[in-house]
This record gives structure tokens, sequence and C-alpha cells, in this order.
């Protein structure tokens, strides 16, 4: 995870005249920046951050007076940016209101830690003529900001949402009304506006969607068609995956997920599976085939990117081995979805073949993952 690299900017603070309280130096200064301790404060006054009228002060208990002009020097994440880049996009559909669109598998959807360029974001604005997006968080009512929230005729896209969560965050989400994982391919939908981004976040919420995706598992599930309904949660022991919770309790948060499957295709040691998701969780369909016994194939975070079913040996480990250079990546597809347009009531479906990497594994473990 890459650190975000904090500049030092000044904060000038001009005591009134009027001002007879006689507060200490870091009480006053801490009602002046926000979400500031108290602490942080008097460490900064300590290390010879603050000025008051020329002169460093570093005792925090100093007397505040009358007409002081305090500056303090202090450190501020730099202004979350998307920059406009032109990036090819496979649409499936296009009008004022929404794109639908296939994502191969490789790209990420938003700006994150660790990837702040060649998003799907970056992508969608270069296609809409939208401007650059930044949000400054200690700026966020100014008309300075440019093509911020509130400009979303300069974005093109959906405003709704957009915004960081938390001081220092670079997660930016015009437009995204659901998302994919990096190595997840398939279709997605893109709000142009905030009115279509509420009606299709409402469809997700209310579960009329209709999402279907196609997996590579390893072994056959029993039976070959079930639904998986567990409670799902952050891993305490890894932050970055997410758990199945068998015995959920007030100090864990869960969230509860359902996912339909039926088999496709058993090739023998591994199969070909349709998913259908009720719910629409983080990482959901990969937690759940990794709790049924049955993880996706090439998925390093839930355990598929090893031989799990058959013996580990000789020619097959090597045919395996090869398999997973051919697909680094969990072989989960997004092959199908649909849902109402938000403006012309019309029910719209959209469905695309596996990428080349999966329509190749498959062939080969169609032709030698035997019993």
């Amino acid at each position: 995870m890459d650190e975000i690299k904090k500049v030092e900017t000044h904060l000038l603070i001009d005591v009134p005249p009027g001002y007879r309280e006689g507060e200490r130096l870091d009480v006053y200064i801490t009602s002046f920046i926000q979400n500031a301790t108290r602490a942080k404060v008097q460490a900064g006054i300590k290390a010879g951050k603050v000025t008051v009228n020329g002169n460093t002060i570093v005792k925090p208990s100093m007397t505040v007076l009358s007409n002081d002009k305090i500056v303090c020097a202090i450190l501020k994440a730099p202004p979350v940016e998307i920059i406009p880049e032109d990036i090819p996009l496979d649409i499936h559909f296009e009008d004022d209101d929404l794109i639908v669109i296939n994502k191969p598998a490789g790209m990420v959807v938003h700006p994150a830690f660790g990837h702040r360029t060649g998003t799907l974001v970056h992508a969608l604005l270069h296609h809409v003529g939208g401007t650059t997006v930044t949000f400054d968080s200690d700026d966020e009512d100014s008309d300075e900001n440019e093509a911020d929230d509130d400009d979303p005729d300069e974005i093109n896209l959906s405003s709704l949402n957009a915004s960081p969560r938390f001081d220092g965050d670079v997660v930016l989400r015009p437009g995204i009304v659901h998302r994919l994982d990096k190595d997840t391919s398939g279709l997605l939908v893109v709000a142009k506006n905030d009115r279509v981004h509420a009606a299709l976040a409402r469809q997700f919420m209310n579960r009329t969607t209709r999402r279907r995706y196609q997996a590579i598992v390893w072994g056959v599930p029993t039976p070959k068609s079930g639904t998986i309904e567990t409670e799902l949660a952050r891993d305490p022991r890894d932050r970055r995956k997410v758990a199945v919770v068998k015995e959920p309790t007030a100090k864990i948060k869960t969230k509860h997920a359902i996912t339909h499957y039926e088999i496709v295709e058993a090739f023998g040691y591994s199969s070909l599976v349709e998913f259908r998701l009720e719910t629409g969780r983080t990482h959901q369909i990969r937690v759940h085939a990794a709790h049924i016994g049955n993880p996706i194939f090439g998925d390093t975070t839930y355990g598929g990117d090893r031989v799990r079913y058959g013996k580990d040996e000789g020619q097959r480990r090597a045919f395996y081995r090869n398999l997973f250079l051919q697909i680094p990546r969990q072989a989960l597809h997004a092959r199908s979805l649909g849902f109402k347009h938000p403006t012309t009531g019309q029910e719209m479906d959209f469905e695309v073949e596996m990428p080349a990497d999966m329509l190749h594994v498959t062939g080969r473990l169609r032709k030698f993952d035997l019993h």
C-alpha cells in the first residue's frame, strides 16, 4: 500500500482585538484545525512549528492575547485528483444517462491506494469529455475546486458518493454504481448523472438487478446446483480478505450474503460454474466458492492458486502450473447484467462471452483434466 505524501502548509490565525479569554496556545490552536487533537498540536508547538507575532514559540501553555498573529505550519494531504486518460473501453451500450462496459481483467475500477492512474474512472472521464476531478478536504465548499462534486456538468459522470470517505483517502468514484475486483472481468454499469445513479443504486439494494458470473473452480460442487447463504466480515487476521462468520457476535460487523450456483460443465478435478448474485458483498463469490470447498481457479487470496484436487506431482503438476501462467488471476467473469433503465423504464439485459484466457483454460481442462 503506498503512503500519501503530505505537504506543509501554513495556517494563519488572527486573534480578534476584543479577545480576553486567555486560553492556552495549544487549546486555542486546536479549535481552529479540523480533526486535530490537542496532543498533536502540542507536539507541533514543541517542534517549533508555531510562531506568535513572528517569534517561534515552543511552550504549549503560553497564554493567547488579543491581536496576536499565530502562524502554524501543518501537514495536510494533497488534493485528490483524477486526470482523464485515453484508455480504450469496450462499451456495449451508451446513452445520455448511463454506460454499460465490459471491463478487462487487470483494470482497477476507481483510484485507490496503490492505483492512482490507469483506472476505469480515468478512462471514463476521457471518454465522456470530462475535466480533471479534484477534491481538497480543506476546501470542500470552495468554488475554486476544479470540477469537484458540486460541478457534475464538468465531470459528465454522476457525483453521488464520489467524494473521499476520510481525510487522506485517495478514492474518488464519479459514476461508479457498483464495482468488480481488479482481476475479475465482465460487465458493469456506470451512471452519468446523480438521478440515474440513485435509481440504479436502489435496484442493487433492492436486489432487482440480474447478475450472473461464470468461474472455473476446483473440484465439482455437490449438489450440482444450490444456494450458499452466510454472514461475511473482514478477516481479523488479514484485513484484505473477507471471511465467513459462522457465529456472529455483537462485536463483529457482518453482512448477509446469498449466492446461487449451478454447474455448467464438469471437467473432472475442476468445473465451470455459473454463479448468480442475490446480494453483492466484497469478494462474495470468491469467498463462497472457497467456503464450499471449490475455490476459484487461480485465486491467490482464497487458495485457488495451487492444486486442490488430485495428485500434485509430475506431469499433472506441470500441467496446472502452465495453466496458472496462462491465467495469472482468479478465473471469474461477470457474464451478464440486467436492470431497468431509470429513464425509459425498459428492462435491459447484456451478456458477454468469457475472455480469451478463461476460454483457453476451459479448453485445456476439457481435454486433459480427467479422472
